[in-house]
């Protein structure tokens, strides 16, 4: 029932919002040079890895600066990818990720590799189900990077306070997880937003 869920919303959601794709799209390019969809690599369901979609939000090869964004005005986020992180309409082509099926539209935030190879055996339960746009934590740490802002050390408040606690959601979302669930953390999302 979840991966019909997933894939009307998905496929809808696509059609609805294809004329903020064109103009999302637009002003990227406009903004600054690079391709307008990010693909990055982050760990899935069953430990497998995936490319996952994005708006490109931040300078071409800022990743090789460090996973983590600092603050809202990290120095590498592009002008335009201030707004779409803000609004976190950067997210929006993981809904081909949703319809592709290596994503739902509700289920743990994916990690990349690095930080996934720090779980503990508990917290690797998370990858028995599909990762998703939204969850327990996206809701709670709407704030991350203003969060790791304020550390000297944002790696190392990110693995140490910040990724247990997310997992910790994770592991209710997991216990909770149903129809009923997904749709109220689907509101708190679009609430918080």
């Amino acid at each position: 029932m979840k991966r019909i869920f997933d894939i009307a919303f998905s496929f809808f959601g696509l059609i609805l919002l294809s004329p903020f794709f064109i103009l999302i799209s637009i002003s990227i390019a406009i903004d600054s040079k690079g391709e307008i969809i990010f693909k990055q690599i982050r760990v899935g369901k069953n430990n497998k890895d995936f490319a996952l979609f994005k708006f490109r939000t931040m300078q071409t090869n800022a990743s090789k600066k460090g996973f983590l964004t600092v603050g809202n005005r990290d120095s590498r986020i592009t002008k335009i990818g201030y707004y779409l992180r803000k609004y976190k309409l950067d997210e929006l082509p993981q809904l081909f990720n949703v319809l592709i099926g290596n994503m739902s539209l509700v289920g743990p935030r994916p990690e990349v590799r690095k930080f996934v190879d720090l779980y503990t055996p508990a917290q690797m339960k998370v990858l028995s189900v599909k990762p998703g746009i939204t969850d327990y934590a996206s809701i709670e740490y709407v704030n991350e990077n203003e969060i790791l802002a304020q550390s000297s050390n944002p790696e190392k408040t990110y693995i140490e306070e910040i990724m247990p606690a997310k997992l910790k959601l994770n592991q209710q979302y997991i216990i909770e997880q149903g129809l009923i669930t997904d749709f109220k953390i689907i509101l708190k999302t679009i609430i918080s937003i």
